[in-house]
């Protein structure tokens, strides 16, 4: 066509017919791509027609998979037990969400109808009809229970579902919603069992990455301080600092007009400002309650200087109002709880607000006396770094000059064992070696070289690791466990160690009491990693360790983690080994990946209702999520 070429400003316009002329001086292209063969053109246009084709084999597939979807559902309600109803019902809604919307709502009204009777008659799994007090005062405590998990499913599929459910479970705990809200319970931890499941649910949306869906189904209950409120909030930090910091004042102002708000509210804002991770509350006698969270490794929050001369000054206040009569303070915390919260914040205020620090001590005086020092470590966790090294050693070794039994030495040495394993110190060793008592020696033992092991393998030194493995004073379950890490470390790099770790680690998984679960956990755990380097001994692994599931009714499918708890006088050690790498679901997501027919016959092999649904609902799970 003919080239327009306009000159700007002068006006001039001329018009070039140039098509004959450009074809004498433009170089033509090589003959074989002005004409394509023939294969090339069959090619392209096969490719073109496969787009956006219907496909028979995957949509036979996904049909396939909803048919498992729907008749394991069917199973969970005529069939299972009122422990394992709800949860295969809701994880079958979940499954089921994108194929068939209208369905999946039945199936969690109906898990959630199944999970309100379960909790009401307090079921737990393998012990349903009779569980342990501590089983259920746990459950209580955690906000852990049915209805919980079927919350949590439904609010990452349908705000608006989880919403309805929320409504009902708040109706039926209005009393204790409103006692919370009221203010009635500062003590962080009695607050209604609504509000703590909200929160909890919350706190998964964050973890799963749904930040902004986190924070809208959290705002409604944000308006108390609580162990859940405040954790949430230093995990919402490390996700989005401004939005939480912006809550953070937002709880800063209403505490301060609240008239309810006492030393535990200051306490328990402390933990978002100082020690992320760590809760503390006291009661009127003293005692303190704590929790602290190994599974999150929350920074300290870099605040600005206007945020923390806020918290300080509603803080003080707080401290400062007079008490009232002992027997009419109906505070959470009491005089004595007031005095202890003072006592393990007057450093802070000694270092960010010196004059309220100087009120406060002389409102201490007048509370009964001036502030001492204290040697319990619940005054300083969190606050105070625990020495190190030669500074540690130098203080146990005093605190043993002074002991006057070999119990109280004991415990001693058990303490800094620990402080110095969880700092990775190698001296720890030989101070767990002087423990006396035998148990209590191969207890702190076994937690500092498994420590130690977990330090290697965060460092991502896979040789070390493995090393230590293998000569430390380990359970079978710890070991198994130590090699499969690091044999994930040296998948690339160095795959025919890896392959024997792998093999190490089926070894000491076989060693496992087979009455426990950890067996299987840890076989499919191994099983698992097989799959990415030698498929066909995955599956040999993996029909050994659907036996094992076999051998003891404890296997449920529902965990895939193994607990890990040592506590001292001044450490309270709770983590837990293995995870979603470990889990039913996650081996056979990636099994019908390579053999769906074979999965499913695999699938069908557990004995026990619960992992049989579990890989089931997996392998549907696959398929339709493609």
């Amino acid at each position: 066509m003919p080239t327009r070429i306009i000159y700007g400003g002068r006006g001039i316009l001329l018009e070039l017919i140039c098509v004959s002329l450009l074809c004498l001086w433009v170089p033509l292209p090589p003959t074989s791509a002005q004409n394509p063969s023939v294969e090339t053109i069959q090619a392209k246009a096969k490719e073109q027609s496969t787009i956006n084709q219907p496909n028979p084999v995957e949509d036979e597939r996904r049909a396939f998979a909803i048919s498992l979807v729907i008749s394991t559902a069917d199973e969970a309600r005529s069939d299972f037990d009122l422990a394992l109803r709800p949860r295969v019902l809701a994880r079958s809604a979940d499954v089921l969400w994108n194929a068939d919307n209208a369905t999946a709502r039945a199936l969690f009204r109906r898990a959630w109808e199944a999970a309100e009777k379960g909790d009401a008659e307090e079921v737990t799994i393998k012990t349903k009809d009779n569980p342990p007090p501590i089983v259920i005062a746990l459950k209580r405590a955690s906000g852990h229970d049915l209805r919980y998990e079927v919350m949590n499913l439904a609010a990452r599929r349908d705000p608006a579902l989880s919403e309805e459910f929320f409504a009902k479970l708040t109706k039926d705990t209005e009393r204790e919603t409103e006692d919370a809200k009221g203010g009635r319970s500062n003590d962080g931890w009695s607050i209604s069992d609504a509000v703590t499941k909200r929160l909890l649910v919350a706190w998964k949306l964050l973890d799963d990455g749904q930040v902004q869906r986190a924070m809208e189904f959290a705002a409604p209950v944000l308006d108390q301080v609580s162990r859940h409120s405040i954790g949430f909030l230093s995990a919402l930090r490390a996700k989005n600092p401004e939005a939480a910091d912006q809550r953070f004042a937002l709880l800063l102002a209403r505490a301060q007009f609240d008239p309810s708000a006492d030393a535990n509210t200051v306490s328990g804002l402390s933990s978002y400002a100082f020690t992320p991770g760590f809760y503390v509350t006291f009661n009127a006698d003293g005692g303190g309650r704590f929790t602290g969270l190994e599974s999150y490794n929350f920074n300290l929050p870099n605040l600005s200087p206007a945020l923390v001369k806020r918290f300080f000054e509603v803080s003080g206040a707080i401290l400062l109002r007079p008490s009232p009569p002992r027997d009419q303070d109906f505070t959470s915390s009491g005089v004595q709880g007031k005095r202890r919260v003072m006592v393990r914040l007057l450093p802070l205020f000694d270092r960010h607000a010196p004059e309220t620090a100087a009120a406060l001590r002389a409102h201490f005086s007048a509370l009964g006396g001036p502030p001492k020092a204290s040697t319990s470590s619940l005054l300083t966790a969190g606050l105070v770094q625990e020495e190190t090294g030669s500074k540690a050693l130098e203080t146990m070794q005093n605190r043993v000059d002074r002991a006057k039994t070999s119990r109280e030495r004991d415990a001693i040495y058990a303490d800094t064992a620990v402080g110095l394993a969880s700092q990775g110190d190698i001296q720890a060793k030989d101070v767990a070696d002087k423990i006396d008592e035998s148990g209590l020696r191969a207890e702190v033992r076994r937690f500092v070289d498994f420590e130690s092991v977990r330090i290697w393998l965060r460092n991502k030194e896979a040789a070390e690791a493995a090393r230590l493995a293998k000569s430390g004073q380990l359970t079978h379950s710890q070991r198994a466990w130590a090699y499969t890490e690091a044999a994930r470390l040296l998948t690339k790099s160095d795959r025919p160690r890896s392959l024997e770790l792998l093999e190490e680690a089926a070894i000491e998984a076989r060693r496992i009491d087979a009455s426990t679960p950890d067996r299987g956990i840890l076989l499919i755990g191994v099983a698992t990693q097989f799959l990415l380097a030698d498929r066909n001994r995955a599956w040999e692994l993996m029909d050994e360790a659907v036996k094992a599931a076999n051998s003891t009714e404890k296997f449920t499918g529902a965990r895939d983690e193994i607990p890990f708890i040592l506590m001292t006088t001044r450490h309270n050690k709770l983590f837990a080994f293995g995870g979603k790498e470990y889990s039913v679901s996650k081996a056979f997501r990636l099994l019908s990946e390579d053999d769906f027919h074979r999965s499913i016959d695999l699938a069908k092999s557990f004995k026990n209702r619960g992992p049989r649904a579990t890989a089931t609902l997996a392998i549907a799970d696959a398929v339709l999520d493609k």
